[in-house]
């Protein structure tokens, strides 16, 4: 059994093989999808209409994603991104910190979580399919190719994210309205599996959470000045839940102590979903 067969089969992510992720496998792989469950995902504030400051909270579609808005909605064809992107990033971090088996499932996700929900948006929007590259990175992990290798095909994946942004939808909301709604929604998820491993000590639930709080910091550090001249109280509440985000989730690895009690982190949540208007 070849390396792409093993790691999927045994993350039993039957939906990728539907959407082609894998050739050649004829339905050897099989069972219920992995990953986060629906009792362990965050929901996405504002799945349509955040950036404007008035969507409902949703979640549709793998991994949490309103899917069915993704086409039209900015802030929930981010919300996809970000997703995808939270999960290599974690990926590539607890690879480099020496959980290659971690790292190999969190580069597999997001193809069977969310990409596959999104092919027929991508398709729409003229956005090339890459989820072979998550593949690929995910065998990278699971064979031990190296840190080289591994953050080669990170980078790949990076790339054709940031190239999917730049076929976003548009609905007349402001690029900091967008940034900020998609910033939103990656702290509510941080924090929501925050709440998960006060209760469970599984390192899957950190690792998500790990990843959704760098793609908020990195994703408010392209956008702070605008979201600042836009809406200061926002950035204000934004900058706050990012630094109880460092607390909660200092490393790739979970602390043997959590450094932070799940309720301060969920209310710096939702002070930034107020001020946000959702």
């Amino acid at each position: 059994m070849n390396s792409k067969l093993k790691i999927w089969t045994q993350l039993g992510l039957g939906t990728a093989l539907a959407g082609g992720v894998l050739t050649a496998c004829g339905g050897e792989a099989g069972g219920e999808a992995g990953g986060e469950g629906a009792d362990t995902q965050a929901v996405a504030p504002g799945e349509s209409g955040a950036a404007a400051g008035g969507g409902a909270a949703g979640g549709e579609g793998e991994g949490g994603v309103a899917v069915a808005d993704a086409g039209h909605d900015p802030v929930a064809y981010g919300i996809a991104l970000a997703v995808t992107e939270a999960h290599v990033v974690a990926a590539r971090d607890a690879y480099a910190a020496g959980e290659k088996q971690a790292a190999a499932e969190m580069f597999a996700h997001p193809a069977a979580e969310v990409l596959v929900e999104m092919d027929p948006v991508f398709a729409q929007l003229g956005v090339a399919d890459f989820k072979q590259l998550l593949t690929d990175a995910s065998i990278a992990a699971y064979d031990d190719k190296g840190t080289a290798e591994v953050n080669k095909r990170y980078d790949a994946i990076i790339a054709a994210l940031r190239g999917a942004a730049t076929k976003a939808p548009g609905n007349g909301a402001s690029e900091a309205a967008v940034a900020a709604g998609v910033i939103a929604d990656q702290i509510e998820r941080a924090s929501a599996m925050y709440r998960i491993n006060d209760k469970d000590d599984r390192y899957e639930a950190y690792l998500d959470g790990y990843g959704f709080a760098k793609v908020a910091e990195t994703a408010f550090a392209t956008s702070e000045a605008a979201i600042k001249a836009e809406n200061p109280a926002l950035h204000t509440r934004i900058t706050e839940a990012l630094a109880a985000l460092r607390q909660a989730y200092p490393t790739a690895t979970r602390p043997d102590a959590l450094g932070l009690s799940p309720g301060a982190l969920s209310a710096a949540s939702s002070k930034v979903l107020l001020a946000l208007g959702s």
